[in-house]
């Protein structure tokens, strides 16, 4: 497995894989008629936009194999001057096997190169036990509760972790 830079060709691929992962870790979670509906084409339209007009200061790594992308991490400067990582999605079925970790990892040492003395964090679902955990045991520390509301009318409670800034 190789961790390399997202591409343009890349869209559909890290589209269908996201629209999985969701569908897979929020089942449950996220209302069915929402996993269940026009998801991948939502997530389609996402990653077009972000790979044809990636954002100033944003990086997007997968995690590549010969049989395609089996993870992938975005992450960008957030509107309050932290680091925003957005993404982080390991293949259902290959979680565990060290993807996100490796994904986390290039993430982090990115963003301390690209942006130094920022604090990167996140949002994830209260309800998403598996990768809160996950988070935990890379470091992160929980920083903010609030209501996440959905352009599609659902409100669900997350939290926001982040990473401590080292010197």
């Amino acid at each position: 497995m190789e961790i390399r830079w997202g591409r343009r060709d890349d869209a559909a691929e890290i589209a269908a894989l996201h629209t999985e992962s969701w569908r897979t870790a929020y089942a449950g979670i996220m209302p069915a008629d929402f996993l269940d509906g026009a998801l991948l084409e939502d997530r389609l339209e996402l990653w077009l936009g972000r790979l044809a007009a990636p954002p100033s200061g944003a990086a997007l790594f997968v995690a590549a194999t010969a049989a395609g992308i089996d993870g992938f991490a975005y992450v960008m400067p957030g509107p309050d001057g932290r680091v925003l990582l957005d993404n982080l999605h390991a293949r259902p079925g290959r979680t565990g096997s060290g993807i996100g970790r490796r994904l986390l990892t290039r993430a982090l040492a990115w963003a301390a190169d690209e942006h130094p003395g920022r604090t990167v964090y996140l949002e994830v679902l209260r309800d998403n036990t598996r990768a809160i955990a996950f988070y935990e045991r890379h470091g992160a520390v929980r920083t903010d509760e609030r209501v996440c509301r959905f352009e599609q009318g659902f409100e669900l409670p997350e939290l926001e972790y982040s990473w401590p800034v080292t010197p």
